[in-house]
């Protein structure tokens, strides 16, 4: 018998789409599995599809609870999970029928890994805005732990409705609330301690995009909670211990990073930027240098915030070609 997988379900208001959900989940192959929706004080018919679809799929089990939000709801259905893998799914995603037994396999078959995602496809086509398109190509091609690492302060480098892991690491960590997104923040957590994390390289997982999502609604989920999330974790992990860092970049992205990590007293020693114009100034007391200028900077390790994927690999380029090693001399943020 295949080790049991826990499916973690979470629904807060969900009846349009649960019951395709847990469709998707009964279509699994090959692969032992158990389902447990948490119903998060819903107050349309959530509960009552959960429970009727109980009826027929005796592996599907339905926690009732007032609502607390996302957070409350994930540790209370993890405290009810019983496989030694746990899966996450959202109410309104559907699954690959190979999904969980392609990340089982991939867990039996590498032990050094802790959890899993999969490649996404956003639905529905037709309403995706070109940045949703850009997002989802970075995602799905961050297929190696090491490209997952690399890119953790870009985004959250692993789409969270994906994610199969280790259930007694995922207890040990469990889910909290800072004001940043939850899922960003297990994934950050987990590899501050050094567990290792991948991306399958096939779609597994249908992700509906819709202005009703929690991340489009929630202040948690805004920009400046993510830059506040990146902060915290660049000052315990690459720029622990620093006082100061250079800047590469002074556009909207960067200048929000800067003021995240200022709240824990950590500034910028000097800014790269592009502009002729701009060299030889000062801002906020760093000094503005081109990128030939860099050497300047001895013993500064380098932040790069830019938004666009292009500017960002032509400056992960130019510091190769310095000789800059990516993670120890540098790290790219957005």
């Amino acid at each position: 018998m295949s080790a049991l997988i826990s499916v973690l379900l979470p629904a807060h208001n969900a009846a349009r789409t649960l019951r395709a959900a847990l469709r998707s989940i009964s279509r699994q192959r090959d692969v032992s599995w158990e389902c447990i929706v948490i119903d998060d004080g819903s107050t349309d018919a959530t509960a009552d599809l959960a429970i009727d679809y109980a009826r027929t799929e005796a592996r599907v089990r339905v926690l009732t609870e007032p609502h607390r939000g996302i957070v409350g709801a994930l540790n209370a259905g993890l405290a009810w999970c019983r496989g030694s893998i746990t899966a996450r799914m959202d109410a309104d995603d559907c699954m690959h029928p190979d999904r969980l037994r392609a990340q089982r396999r991939a867990l039996e078959t590498d032990e050094s890994l802790t959890g899993v995602g999969s490649q996404v496809r956003l639905f529905p086509r037709r309403q995706l805005t070109p940045g949703r398109l850009r997002y989802e190509t970075w995602l799905n091609a961050l297929t190696s732990r090491e490209l997952l690492e690399r890119d953790r302060f870009i985004e959250c480098p692993l789409a969270h409705p994906t994610l199969a892991i280790r259930t007694d690491v995922l207890r040990a960590f469990a889910y909290r609330d800072c004001g940043w997104p939850e899922d960003y923040d297990l994934v950050l957590r987990l590899l501050e301690h050094g567990h290792r994390l991948t991306n399958l390289g096939r779609v597994l997982h249908a992700w509906r995009d819709h202005p009703g999502r929690l991340s489009r609604v929630s202040a948690t989920y805004r920009l400046d909670a993510f830059m506040r999330a990146r902060a915290h974790f660049l000052s315990r992990g690459f720029l622990r211990g620093m006082g100061t860092y250079t800047l590469w970049g002074y556009g909207p992205t960067a200048r929000s990073l800067r003021t995240a990590l200022g709240d824990y007293g950590i500034w910028p020693r000097n800014i790269v930027e592009v502009h002729p114009r701009r060299i030889g100034q000062t801002i906020h007391g760093a000094e503005v240098i081109g990128a030939q200028d860099l050497s300047r900077s001895v013993h500064a390790p380098l932040v790069s915030a830019v938004s666009g994927a292009d500017a960002r690999e032509e400056i992960r380029a130019a510091l190769r070609r310095e000789g800059w090693t990516e993670q120890e001399d540098f790290v790219c943020a957005a």
